[in-house]
C-alpha cells in the first residue's frame, strides 16, 4: 500500500476533481464533493485546512471509494 503524505485541503480537492468529483457546496471551511456512479452517487466532505492529518485523509478516501494509489497518482 502506498504511503500517504500530509496534503492540504485544496490539494485534496484538486486531486478528487481529477478523479471525477464535482464541488456541490461549501459551508464554512468544509467542502462537499460528489461523483455520479452507476448505482447512485458517492459523496465526501473535505475540510479546507492547511494540512490534513493522515487519518482524516484516509477517511475521506474511504468515503470517496478512492484508493491511496489512485489519489497519489492524481496529486
Amino acid at each position: 500500500m502506498p504511503e500517504l503524505r500530509k496534503v492540504s485541503g485544496k490539494e485534496t480537492i484538486k486531486a478528487l476533481e481529477r478523479l471525477g468529483f464535482k464541488i456541490v457546496r461549501q459551508r464554512g471551511s468544509h467542502v462537499v464533493l460528489k461523483r455520479k456512479i452507476e448505482s447512485g452517487e458517492i459523496g465526501c466532505v473535505v475540510p479546507l485546512h492547511q494540512e490534513l492529518r493522515i487519518g482524516t485523509l484516509r477517511g475521506i478516501l474511504k468515503l470517496a471509494k478512492v484508493t491511496p494509489k489512485e489519489f497519489l497518482a492524481n496529486l
